[in-house]
């Protein structure tokens, strides 16, 4: 019996962003990862015009309503692209959903409309030269002034930086001690006096995803730019983090899948003496091996996507499931790179680029001995 169960519109929509990606996409990732180091953003309209942003959205704001099935159709599509540069994902479901949750109505009609045409991309700046998955740590400050703030900092390896011109950012209140409670979210639009970015991030994968420094200096914003109350930043966080760390996960079961279907598909065509290498009784075994691990991250994923659908509180278990999932992907991949022979080594071969982008998968959204340390403390460790 399928844990999740797929409805026929779901299936057309698989069928049609498929065909999109086959004909917007694919043809065009060679020259974004190799010579433009960048998705233009014109792809992100043509995906707005087709209702592949926020999915999740209300036809008020101008999306489809659907539900979380829609953003695990994208990802999975996407990964089958084998590029990472259209931060999509990013966009659906890790940063508007701030907007769509904790916005005022006047900020929903303002900004998710552009989401979900893709005149507006959006990204979420949290990351400090000085703090990672340590939110506590943060520097970067907003302090009020009449109907103002005025924010000041740096944040680094910030996804979409280069395109954004929505990003959302954790500042502290510096007159507030407790650092939980000085948290908060603010908008801030590309732009705005203060606000300034860096040149894009030259990274060892995601070589077609702009990743950026962003820098305030008395960066002036109204101070009805604040996502929710003041110092509900952090709560705001957590709460979301659920997803996102999913989000991954999903990402990582994903291209572990696409990675051992070119594999075996390379085997099965790989003549040596005379026969396709799978008779070979240690690539059977590989092959097995792997494709185990794989269903394994899939059913666990699958039941995870179920729950959180259910807005049941996962938070053990999407730690879990980030941390095993995106190691297990690594595994993978970089046995499939064994597998390709002398072919692995060369920048044509499919799993090359995967081996690359998988590599941070297991730093991102809170490293993996992060996820470890929540699930202990959710334990009662």
């Amino acid at each position: 019996m399928e844990i999740l169960k797929y409805t026929e519109d779901h299936l057309k929509f698989r069928k049609r962003l498929r065909k999109f990606m086959e004909d917007e996409v694919i043809p065009n990732v060679e020259q974004w990862e190799k010579k433009d180091h960048i998705v233009p953003k014109e792809i992100w309209k043509k995906m707005g015009k087709e209702k592949f942003l926020c999915t999740d959205l209300p036809a008020e704001y101008g999306g489809i309503g659907g539900d979380f099935l829609y953003s695990v159709i994208i990802l999975e599509e996407i990964s089958r692209t084998n590029h990472s540069g259209l931060a999509v994902p990013l966009h659906n479901d890790v940063v508007v959903p701030y907007i769509s949750s904790y916005a005022s109505e006047e900020q929903k009609k303002k900004y998710l409309p552009g989401c979900v045409t893709g005149d507006i991309i959006t990204a979420v700046a949290m990351t400090e030269p000085g703090a990672g998955s340590d939110l506590a740590s943060m520097t970067t400050t907003a302090e009020e002034d009449g109907d103002s703030l005025i924010i000041n900092g740096s944040k680094t390896f910030i996804s979409s930086g280069i395109h954004a011109n929505l990003v959302i950012v954790a500042a502290k209140d510096p007159k507030e001690r407790e650092a939980h409670k000085a948290l908060s979210l603010y908008l801030v639009e590309a732009g705005t006096p203060g606000f300034s970015k860096g040149k894009q991030l030259v990274k060892m994968g995601w070589h077609s995803q702009d990743t950026a420094e962003l820098f305030f200096s008395n960066c002036r914003i109204p101070a009805s730019n604040r996502l929710g109350e003041a110092g509900s930043g952090f709560r705001m966080l957590m709460e979301k983090l659920q997803q996102e760390r999913l989000i991954v996960a999903i990402m990582a079961v994903a291209s572990a899948e696409c990675a051992l279907e070119w594999t075996i598909d390379f085997c099965k065509n790989k003549i040596v003496s005379g026969k396709a290498i799978t008779r070979s009784q240690a690539v059977q075994f590989a092959l097995v091996e792997m494709a185990t691990e794989v269903k394994i991250g899939r059913t666990f994923l699958d039941k995870l996507i179920a729950d959180h659908m259910e807005n049941r509180q996962i938070i053990i278990e999407t730690s879990m499931a980030k941390y095993w999932t995106t190691d297990m992907t690594k595994r993978v991949v970089d046995r499939c790179i064994d597998l390709f022979g002398e072919y692995g080594s060369l920048e044509n071969c499919p799993v090359t680029r995967a081996w690359r982008d998988v590599r941070v998968m297991s730093i991102f959204a809170g490293t993996n001995e992060i996820m470890k340390q929540i699930a202990a403390k959710f334990m009662g460790l």
